[in-house]
């Protein structure tokens, strides 16, 4: 199985259960990672270059999908609109499309440079919390969806969804070091990720691709 890995700090979580879920299972000897930003793995997934990934939101329903995802509540920290001339982060599918559809201008940036970005003070608009402002529902940004391996992966998102993972303290500072923030601050914007897309999730999700097409 080849999976689509994007190294964001929103998926720490559950980079860490894949990686202790691996380590007690009969597949890690088959199992491959192919990093990429989204807008890639979206593309390598649609041509069958991988298995199974998160991949945009806005072209999940092309795909099998599971009940996980990365979703904000209100504010997600890491989706921003800049006050800047007009661009699009040509890492990102969903957000680009999202500040179009909220009728928003400036510049997209995504990921961990926007989260650092927010946590120096960067003036910005919080894309999440303008969803939520205008629709009163959660955003959700990626989903983990598959096109091959089904009871493998629906296996895989049932234990993630059913485990509460915890960080260790080492690598809470090794990341925390490599993306340059704190500790303190990646626990803090963690706390604002969810991962399990409930029924006001979906709620969420359906009025986003409604409003798309």
């Amino acid at each position: 199985m080849i999976f689509g890995s994007i190294s964001y700090l929103n998926l720490l979580p559950f980079q860490l259960f894949l990686k202790q879920y691996l380590q007690n299972n009969s597949a890690k000897m088959s199992f491959r990672y192919k990093r990429a930003v989204p807008t890639h793995i979206n593309a390598s997934l649609q041509r069958g270059e991988i298995n199974a990934a998160f991949i945009s939101s806005i072209h999940s329903p092309k795909f099998r999908c599971t009940d996980l995802g990365i979703i904000a509540n209100k504010n997600v920290y890491s989706v921003l609109l800049l006050p800047q001339e007009s661009a699009d982060d040509p890492a990102s599918a969903t957000s680009n499309k999202l500040a179009k559809l909220l009728n928003l201008n400036g510049k997209v940036l995504i990921g961990d440079a926007a989260l650092k970005y927010y946590l120096e003070g960067g003036e910005a608009i919080d894309l999440a919390e303008e969803w939520h402002k205008k629709h009163h529902l959660p955003f959700v940004f990626a989903r983990l969806c598959y096109n091959k391996h089904d009871e493998y992966i629906k296996k895989l998102s049932k234990n993630f969804a059913r485990k509460k993972t915890k960080i260790p303290q080492y690598l809470l500072k090794k990341e925390a070091l490599k993306r340059g923030v704190t500790p303190k601050e990646l626990t803090w914007y963690l706390s604002h990720i969810h991962y399990n897309i409930d029924w006001k999730s979906k709620r969420g999700l359906k009025k986003f691709l409604k409003l798309y097409r």
